[in-house]
């Protein structure tokens, strides 16, 4: 091609490509980008030499409805659909953040159900980044696995509020609806019959040989990569950093229970690889069915609905209230100016945090990589576009 010609084809970044160099798309319509994500890839042959992430094909302004609505509960349906993945603790982490404002103690009994609703809420999550993983690799079966024992999830949440995906469950206050008769014996029923399917998954998709090629050493997010990107959840202890917000910015009651944050130790690659990611997800199911079991022996009697507000009128005022999404920190910043509407909800989100890092841990790896990588993060569209 004629130096001319090559100075006028260019990244969207404005970097202009050398002669061995090209552009190839990824999505936004590829089931390997999990939703609406175009992956900008500039390769060398199959070596990715850069990849440019574009965003906001599922944009739907999430934070200006908020500030639209005429009292703060209207609010609670549209963070289901963040992340519509993890709408439990979507709803869960706005709550408290409107609580906060109001300086509002919810009842011990809401205490207990928002932690295992919350808990529920991440098994089904990661059994969802798990069984699609698995898939991107290759791995069929472990997929038709974990959508099985996720159904049994959603059967506990339809049985409590009547949906299996958008809840609109916790409420500013309290709840929607107290846990119905049976649900105690049913939820205990299902980490019994949970705990031993995890080995099953670690014997079919975890420790197998071709898994372990594909995603160890791979993707390697450096500890100190992760901090400098602001990256959360998973994906931060991942590499190693021993950090959660359930244990070092407590929230709710989540200091009554005996559990441990998972991290990233290089069992089979390097700290910080997908598959480090991966496995802290399958551990992270082992210390939810801990805190389940334990939340639910110790379920106080009481009231749901007596801190739930008349009429939601706080004080001037503004807050930011974090919590530990399945996918990392879901924070809210809310601004109230004494009306009974938000002035300004800003969400900040997990999953288009730790998208941005995408850069760093896929160039000099091979086409196909991109793909375990980018499945490793675990984005959900909803949530990295709101």
């Amino acid at each position: 091609m004629p130096a001319t010609l090559l100075e006028q084809v260019k990244t969207s970044t404005g970097r202009a490509l050398r002669s061995e160099e090209m552009i190839i798309n990824m999505g936004p319509q590829h089931p390997s980008t999990h939703g609406v994500l175009r992956l900008e890839l500039v390769v060398d042959g199959e070596i990715v030499v850069d990849v440019i992430p574009h965003i906001g094909y599922l944009h739907r302004c999430f934070e200006k409805h908020s500030e639209a609505m005429t009292n703060y509960q209207q609010v609670i349906p549209y963070c289901d659909r963040m992340d519509y993945l993890a709408s439990m603790n979507m709803d869960w982490a706005y709550a408290l953040a409107v609580e906060k404002l109001l300086a509002i103690k919810v009842p011990d009994r809401v205490e207990y159900i928002r932690v295992i609703m919350g808990e529920l809420q991440r098994i089904a999550s990661h059994l969802i980044a798990l069984g699609t993983y698995g898939l991107d690799v290759g791995a069929f079966t472990p997929f038709l696995f974990m959508f099985r024992d996720r159904e049994r999830i959603l059967d506990l949440f339809e049985m409590t509020c009547g949906a299996r995906l958008l809840y609109n469950y916790i409420w500013v206050g309290g709840l929607s609806h107290d846990i119905p008769p049976g649900f105690i014996d049913k939820a205990k029923a299902f980490c019994k019959y949970f705990r031993p399917n995890i080995k099953e998954c670690n014997d079919l998709l975890t420790y197998n040989e071709i898994f372990i090629k594909r995603t160890a050493n791979v993707g390697i997010l450096p500890k100190d990569v992760a901090i400098d990107y602001a990256c959360s959840g998973p994906m931060l202890r991942g590499s190693g950093v021993d950090f959660d917000l359930r244990r070092d910015d407590p929230y709710s009651i989540y200091d009554k229970f005996d559990w441990k944050p998972q991290i990233g130790t290089g069992e089979v690659g390097t700290v910080g690889d997908c598959w480090d990611r991966y496995m802290v997800r399958v551990r992270e199911m082992e210390q939810s069915l801990n805190i389940i079991e334990q939340a639910l022996d110790m379920i106080p009697e009481g009231e749901i609905a007596s801190a739930i507000p008349k009429r939601i009128r706080p004080n001037p005022g503004e807050v930011y209230v974090r919590s530990e999404s399945p996918r990392g920190e879901i924070g809210f910043y809310v601004v109230s100016d004494g009306s009974g509407t938000p002035y300004r909800v800003k969400a900040r989100a997990p999953a288009f945090v730790n998208l941005a890092v995408a850069p760093e841990i896929c160039r000099g790896y091979m086409i196909a990589d991109v793909v375990a990588i980018v499945g490793s993060v675990d984005i959900v569209l909803g949530e990295v576009d709101r």
